[in-house]
């Protein structure tokens, strides 16, 4: 549109549609004017409020016509996020959490392979499952358990019956998941791909290395625990919203598009340890409540008080080093983050279009 000459006259943000009908359809309405470039105001409705403004950009915000490219490195100082780790085996590497119990009880040889695994559904409910993890140096000593060499024997033969040449080839390595993107030494910060728009915060956790990450989810292995306070922020939920694809209106989280430009300011040794403290009361706040789910604690009508006091010292500290205090609203929030990105980004060469490993 803006490549034939033409802007946003007026526009208003997403809103939900709802008539009479007895079956209503979940629709989502955005309404945008178009016309041709002219030095008019424009003007962009939000909230019941109209704002004048010079320009309107492809993600509705006032003055900034940025375009947010995918990139495949962070442009700020925030840790790598990778994909989790895709299985490929017919379900023969996964165990439910009653099969774990009794394995683990009763095959000594085999519980040192088995791991929790988390994907979004695990995550975010707090649903309980497991899973095979064995090294390329583990293979001798993981098969002398009877059950992990049967179900080896049965990973290898879903794969050889796989369409996908890319999966047949790992039939003769059925001990492991078909792509690998990481493994933590110690710790994992983990985020959905897929989660509610109507919870306040994102979800994101912060797991020890006996977890497994699949590839529904993102993670940051072995990185300090301040970026957890940068995603878990209402700065970050806004970027989010605003710059990657939306399923329905369900947040559909992406590492090159959405973590990787992220406009994070330089950061100071103190902003890291302020953000440090900030991620560790967010999970102890949680802690206090368990065993409620990320579900549970993070329910726009039922938030835990102090879980939510956590949140709001987050974005206290988070917000103070974006611009000194507290931002008015997710407009202003916005119209921050863009104008950062485009002073960030402004030296850089557009990527080109396609798809990268790990896009989302």
């Amino acid at each position: 549109m803006f490549q034939r000459g033409c802007e946003i006259r007026f526009a208003h943000t997403s809103f939900k549609w709802a008539n009479l009908a007895s079956h209503n359809a979940g629709v989502t309405v955005v309404i945008v004017g178009l016309g041709k470039s002219s030095a008019a105001p424009k003007k962009l409705y939000q909230d019941g409020l109209v704002k004048q403004c010079s320009a309107i950009g492809p993600y509705l915000v006032p003055d900034s016509l940025a375009h947010v490219q995918k990139v495949n490195a962070p442009i700020g100082q925030q840790s790598p996020m990778l994909f989790g780790n895709m299985p490929r085996d017919g379900g023969h590497l996964f165990l439910d959490s009653d099969l774990a119990a009794r394995v683990m009880a009763e095959d000594t040889a085999a519980r040192p392979f088995i791991k929790r695994f988390v994907g979004s559904d695990e995550l975010i409910h707090g649903r309980l499952r497991y899973c095979l993890w064995i090294e390329d140096d583990e293979v001798e000593a993981a098969r002398k358990s009877e059950f992990i060499a049967q179900r080896l024997k049965l990973v290898a033969e879903n794969r050889l019956q796989s369409a996908a040449e890319s999966t047949r080839k790992f039939a003769s390595q059925p001990h492991r998941f078909v792509q690998i993107a990481g493994f933590a030494k110690h710790t994992t910060i983990v985020v959905p791909r897929v989660s509610s728009e109507n919870r306040p915060y994102l979800p994101v956790d912060y797991l020890t290395s006996d977890y497994v990450v699949g590839d529904r989810c993102f993670a940051l292995y072995d990185a300090p625990i301040w970026n957890m306070a940068l995603i878990a922020s209402r700065l970050h939920w806004v970027w989010i919203g605003a710059v990657c694809v939306r399923l329905e209106m369900r947040f559909s989280y992406s590492n090159t598009l959405g973590w990787n430009t992220f406009p994070v300011p330089p950061l100071t040794e103190k902003n890291k340890a302020d953000l440090t403290r900030c991620a560790e009361d967010i999970l102890l706040a949680r802690e206090a409540h368990f065993p409620a789910t990320i579900a549970e604690l993070y329910d726009p009508d039922n938030m835990p008080a102090d879980l939510r006091e956590a949140h709001e010292r987050n974005d206290e500290v988070v917000e103070r080093i974006y611009i000194g205090r507290r931002f008015r609203n997710d407009t202003e929030r916005l119209e921050k983050l863009f104008e950062l990105y485009t002073k960030m980004t402004a030296s850089t060469k557009p990527t080109k279009k396609g798809k990268r490993r790990g896009d989302a």
